[in-house]
């Protein structure tokens, strides 16, 4: 779990965990993977589903390939330093539900390159488990080799990647793509997080 005094949320963050009104799913015994680099994580695409997912009930684990993670806002802006619950090469798809891969694009310069991340990746594709990447995070898709064919979405400034990756590009806040047995979940920014988080919870409930 991660320290209280670093995960604080406002109440632009809590706009997540309020999605869906009155009622929640129960995600008692659900577990989920976020994966970072480091350096350049968007801070809402990590922690607003983490605490979505929690206040349902659900595990949820940060591995990351540095520590402490350090987090921006609007891409740019120096945030907080979250120390993540284990290290990339320490975890893999066993025993989790769900794969989620935030943003930040100096993160996810770095993620998608990352063998461990690559890795992670292909284990919950080929277990088909779902898997949900927002803003910049579909990257990882690419570089990982996995997924083609599938239809996506991603910030505008991915669009040219993901059509040369093989990926059908659409414009919408949140897109889930159940073919072949397999759930990916893509979203655009975090802006569309309360959609984002909306369809973890449906593919896991």
């Amino acid at each position: 779990m991660l320290p209280d005094m670093v995960l604080v949320l406002d109440e632009s963050m809590r706009a997540c965990a309020r999605e869906g009104g009155d009622t929640m799913a129960d995600l008692t015994g659900k577990r989920a993977l976020v994966i970072v680099e480091g350096y350049g994580t968007e801070e809402p695409e990590l922690l607003q589903p983490v605490e979505f997912l929690r206040e349902r009930g659900a595990e949820v684990d940060i591995a990351a390939a540095q520590n402490p993670i350090d987090c921006v806002t609007g891409d740019r802006y120096d945030s907080q330093q979250i120390i993540p619950d284990k290290m990339l090469a320490e975890t893999g798809a066993e025993g989790y539900d769900v794969l989620i891969v935030p943003g930040g694009t100096v993160n996810m310069d770095r993620l998608r390159i990352n063998p461990e991340a690559h890795r992670i990746m292909r284990e919950f594709m080929e277990a088909k488990k779902v898997v949900a990447c927002i803003c910049h995070g579909p990257w990882l898709l690419v570089n990982a080799g996995v997924a083609e064919g599938k239809t996506v979405t991603s910030c505008e400034f991915n669009r040219i990647d993901m059509e040369n990756g093989g990926f059908v590009w659409v414009d919408e806040e949140a897109h889930v793509d159940d073919s072949d047995g397999q759930t990916l979940i893509t979203s655009r920014c975090p802006d569309d997080l309360p959609a984002f988080c909306a369809a973890i919870e449906a593919a896991l409930a």
